[in-house]
């Protein structure tokens, strides 16, 4: 067994739940016992734990047959301690700060996306010893090619279009699918790619309703029964509705054609990771729980080129990685006759 100075270190899982959540905190607490001889506790409801002080021991058994589950054995939560809202929360940065002392950390592993990375940061900042680990099936955690929890909620969205192609070319219909991304389109990207899409809507690229129903009708003269349109939930839409609702009021309006919408919401974030999630996940936390002992802190585990690497978390935070409209696959994509709602 290695010999290394750290001897105790902590995990928490903060914002939104996604698959493979559990691998990587799998990942880094076997590493971190197994390899390094190190203690580790895992904090309660994201960083609402380290702030009161709610903790759990974590031994290798308790880390046994966690692998394939949905969700995080330790809980989440969006608490933001550095977002100051009453005079209460002026205290949760040095709380968190004493509590890290008082149990004597050596580490402090961070699993999240963007609002998380940026969190970390700033508790690197005031002196505490953080490892970052991305996770977010957004996919757009800026300094890495890939999150974990990503590819889980594309096969579940891909499987979807798949299942609604059967009903759209049955009834002659035009059936939308809205993914999950607020501010970023990889999902309905790569499953309206995989799946088949006939039009894809994503933030990044502005549309027109006037060239989606253009295509749509383009594509009934031309004697093609249905159409998929799979549309990000953050494009430009009316507030007061889905997006996909917006869209199905819209063709119909427009276009003498069936339109009906599915919301897949939060099911693309539940469920057991898919196997390429497991991999990743368990990746990232075995190679975080390595640079724990190697004293690499202030930093986030990153996937470039398939290398395992780290970022400073100072150029992560408050960064997004957003789909660019020259992207390869939007590319291939248009020179497959597959709309963006744009031309």
């Amino acid at each position: 067994m290695n010999q290394t100075k750290v001897k105790r270190i902590g995990i928490l899982t903060a914002g939104g739940d996604c698959p493979g959540l559990n691998a990587a905190i799998r990942g880094v607490g076997k590493t971190a016992i197994v390899e390094y001889g190190m203690e580790v506790i895992g904090f309660s409801s994201g960083y609402t734990g380290l702030i009161h002080k709610q903790y759990v021991q974590l031994k290798e058994k308790d880390l046994s047959g966690i692998l394939t589950l949905g969700g995080t054995i330790i809980g989440t939560s969006r608490e933001k301690p550095f977002k100051i809202v009453t005079e209460e929360d002026n205290d949760k940065p040095a709380l968190i700060k004493q509590n890290y002392h008082d149990l004597g950390l050596d580490g402090l592993v961070c699993i999240g996306g963007n609002g998380t990375m940026k969190t970390a940061h700033l508790l690197s900042k005031i002196g505490l010893n953080v490892i970052g680990i991305p996770k977010t099936i957004d996919n757009d955690v800026w300094g890495t090619d890939l999150t974990f929890g990503f590819d889980s909620a594309v096969n579940i969205a891909t499987e979807a279009v798949d299942r609604l192609h059967s009903t759209a070319n049955s009834h002659g219909r035009v059936m939308i699918v809205e993914v999950m991304g607020h501010n970023a389109g990889w999902i309905a990207l790569y499953a309206g790619m995989a799946g088949g899409g006939d039009i894809i809507l994503i933030p990044e690229i502005d549309y027109s309703i006037d060239k989606v129903c253009n295509k749509i009708q383009e594509r009934y003269d031309n004697h093609k029964p249905y159409s998929i349109v799979v549309v990000a939930e953050g494009i430009d839409h009316p507030k007061t509705m889905s997006a996909a609702r917006y869209l199905s009021e819209s063709i119909q309006s427009r276009v003498d054609v069936e339109a009906r919408e599915t919301v897949l919401g939060y099911t693309q974030r539940g469920g057991s990771p898919s196997p390429m999630d497991r991999i990743l996940a368990t990746r990232y936390g075995a190679y975080a729980a390595q640079c724990i002992a190697e004293g690499n802190f202030g930093t986030m585990v990153a996937l470039i080129s398939n290398v395992l690497t780290t970022v400073p978390l100072e150029e992560v935070g408050g960064k997004m990685r957003l789909v660019s409209p020259d992207n390869p696959l939007v590319i291939k994509c248009r020179n497959m006759g597959v709309s963006f709602g744009d031309e």
